[in-house]
């Protein structure tokens, strides 16, 4: 499994297993919550920010856009192509959907939001912002200008998700993150319905 750099390994093992004589099958798994699919909120780099438990579930649940995006970054002259009026959740599509099966390891040349990008999407009402890969932000970045910016206004993100089978449109989005109390961020299983 992919793993940002710095963020605390995926680990998944087998403690009990009825093939060598236990009564039942038992697994640990350990992971931050960065892993995978996941959400961040506000929390995340906000100190007096929504933890997990506080979000809204009809936030995370809604009508919502799914934006093809071909450029290397987004920022605010791609988003000019778009109108994203009517919309408070919008997910981009972009080549990272296609790195998840080109390495087993994470890649630091992925489309990531410009903070000028973010502040465009703030100032249009966004409430959800999803990208596919396992940050929004530009890697190395030591400001976190993006998150900041997105995170302050009580944006929620989705990083990690896999669209490549996934075409732009309009869809319903269903995401569920695990509600972990007092938390930054949380795994989420996420499904999009036509």
């Amino acid at each position: 499994m992919h793993v940002y750099p710095g963020d605390p390994p995926f680990v998944f093992e087998r403690r009990q297993s009825m093939a060598q004589g236990d009564p039942a099958n038992v697994s640990y798994c350990g992971m931050g919550t960065h892993t995978g699919t996941h959400i961040d909120a506000p929390f995340h780099f906000v100190e007096t920010g929504r933890k997990v438990e506080e979000i809204p579930l009809n936030l995370l649940i809604g009508r919502t856009r799914v934006v093809e995006i071909t450029a290397p970054r987004i920022d605010e002259n791609v988003l000019a192509e778009f109108n994203l009026d009517d919309h408070v959740r919008v997910i981009f599509k972009t080549r990272n959907s296609y790195l998840w099966n080109r390495s087993s390891s994470f890649l630091e040349d992925y489309v990531y939001i410009t903070p000028g990008a973010a502040r465009n999407l703030v100032e249009n009402g966004i409430k959800l912002v999803g990208i596919d890969y396992l940050s929004v932000e530009k890697f190395g970045s030591t400001d976190f200008a993006t998150h900041k910016e997105l995170l302050s206004n009580g944006v929620v993100i989705i990083e990690g998700l896999n669209l490549s089978e996934v075409d732009p449109g309009e869809y319903e989005l269903i995401c569920l993150p695990l509600k972990l109390m007092d938390s930054d961020g949380a795994p989420a299983r996420v499904i999009l319905r036509g």
